[in-house]
């Protein structure tokens, strides 16, 4: 008799501490499906916060419901078209009123300020909301304003006549002796004073049409601009001339990127919207459409 008492209680005793496990196993399970709800709930929020903030409503600009937009004058091709940025014809005219029009802006509500190349990067106080003007991201630029993200990646190339003494130059050891002209303050300059590193110094020139002028009237031997520029010179401006060759790309790339007054809080949207269009596809077909041309010759040492 005490035998049987003795199974029921251990049986009973089982089934108590079955009960308990049960119990504190449900607990764990609701509070990792509690936790990963609230995770999820937060990442939605997160989400949704940026959403707001990016909504055109919420977005803080020049003024009220007009995104204004920075670019030089000469406006050139393959980025702009006529020398009129508000026409969306050229690659960066057709990307500026894609993102524009990511953000909630109509073509309408996009107003154009000129803004000299070297002033754009200056510090201080802007008249745009972002300036595009195939403006290099660089860490000395970006001390002193912000950058989107970059909208395209390019290499430098040198523009010759076919008469030009370095017409048929294969290494940068061969441009060294050369008369070579940039526009001042930009990364083609840079390529001549660090890559190239010629022996005497680079003609410096205000915007690209002196440089041009300059080539045209055999002042210099060739001029280095970015690739897409290249391939628009040598093409639709001057007869007889060519890419006489590329720069490897350094270290990283160079890119494009949109350009932005220090803290402008505009940039993480702009950055949004440049995701969704390489996302969709969209910018890469701006890109096709608008920058002809994908090979020329690299230079080796």
């Amino acid at each position: 008799m005490h035998r049987k008492s003795f199974r029921i209680a251990s049986v009973a005793s089982i089934a108590a501490a079955g009960l308990l496990l049960a119990g504190c196993s449900s607990s764990s399970d609701s509070t990792t499906e509690t936790s990963a709800a609230e995770t999820s709930a937060t990442e939605s929020e997160s989400e949704s916060a940026v959403a707001d903030e990016c909504a055109m409503e919420n977005l803080t600009t020049m003024t009220p419901g007009v995104l204004t937009i920075g670019t030089d004058t000469p406006a050139y091709p393959p980025y702009f078209s006529d020398d009129d940025p508000s026409n969306g014809e050229g690659f960066e005219s057709a990307v500026a009123y894609a993102v524009a029009n990511q953000l909630g802006f109509a073509p309408a509500d996009v107003q154009w300020e000129i803004v000299p190349f070297n002033s754009s990067y200056a510090p201080g106080d802007k008249n745009f909301d972002f300036d595009i003007n195939q403006i290099s991201i660089t860490p000395e630029r970006a001390e002193v304003v912000d950058f989107s993200d970059g909208y395209y990646t390019v290499n430098q190339a040198v523009v010759a006549f076919n008469d030009s003494p370095i017409a048929g130059a294969t290494t940068i050891t061969e441009l060294k002796d050369a008369k070579l002209g940039a526009q001042v303050g930009t990364t083609s300059l840079d390529f001549v004073t660090e890559v190239v590193q010629p022996t005497t110094e680079p003609y410096v020139f205000n915007d690209t049409n002196d440089a041009k002028s300059a080539l045209q009237n055999g002042q210099i031997d060739g001029i280095v601009v970015d690739l897409p520029t290249a391939y628009y010179v040598t093409a639709v401006e001057f007869d007889d001339s060519k890419i006489v060759g590329q720069f490897e790309a350094q270290a990283g790339g160079e890119e494009f990127g949109m350009l932005f007054q220090k803290g402008n809080p505009l940039v993480t949207c702009v950055n949004r919207a440049l995701a969704e269009l390489e996302a969709s596809g969209e910018l890469q077909q701006i890109q096709d459409t608008w920058l002809a041309g994908t090979t020329a010759p690299y230079f080796t040492e």
